[in-house]
């Protein structure tokens, strides 16, 4: 049995739980909800980073960061659920799967950025310029889908859910307007 820490609000979390129930192991992995601001949590011992998700393997190993995660749930699972086997279509999942992080990236740094820095360092213009970061990718998701060559289910669709998941949460909007 493996145990995922994780926290309801991260969208990475969410792609691996995505992840393990393509591959279908969901079923294998306990979930544990983790306070990533507690000293005294473990989390900090498993990830020096102090960030989630993490999963920790049946012999006590941990791995964090969700690509990692997602890599080694689809070979823990046989392979080809996740990431295609193909040369060319695997680096374009992965592309795919890079491009929905960094939406994720953007617009948690914007959610710090108004909800927990103070009014008066906030920082229009760099709020702006994630909010840039998102309104491209999503255009070049617009113009450029990914493709169905690869599985139906892959590392790329795995991470897009999440990123809309993440950006409705917050109702933001292409014009960077954030409402609670």
């Amino acid at each position: 049995m493996f145990v995922l820490r994780y926290s309801k609000a991260s969208p990475y979390a969410r792609k691996v739980r995505i992840a393990a129930d393509v591959c279908g192991l969901s079923n294998l992995i306990s979930i544990k909800e983790t306070d990533t601001k507690d000293p005294a949590n473990r989390l900090r011992d498993e990830n020096p980073l102090g960030k989630i998700p993490v999963l920790i393997l049946e012999d006590g190993a941990a791995l964090y960061d969700s690509r990692v995660i997602i890599e080694y749930l689809d070979v823990y699972s046989g392979g080809g659920k996740l990431i295609p086997h193909d040369i060319k279509r695997k680096f374009e999942a992965l592309k795919y799967q890079s491009l929905a992080d960094g939406i994720n990236d953007a617009a948690l740094v914007i959610r710090h950025e108004i909800a927990v820095r103070r009014s008066e360092l906030r920082d229009d213009e760099f709020i702006l310029y994630q909010q840039e970061k998102i309104d491209r990718s999503l255009n070049a998701l617009v113009q450029s889908p990914p493709r169905r060559r690869w599985p139906r289910r892959c590392a790329a669709p795995t991470s897009r859910p999440s990123s809309a998941c993440r950006l409705t949460q917050h109702a933001v909007t292409p014009r960077g307007t954030w409402s609670n």
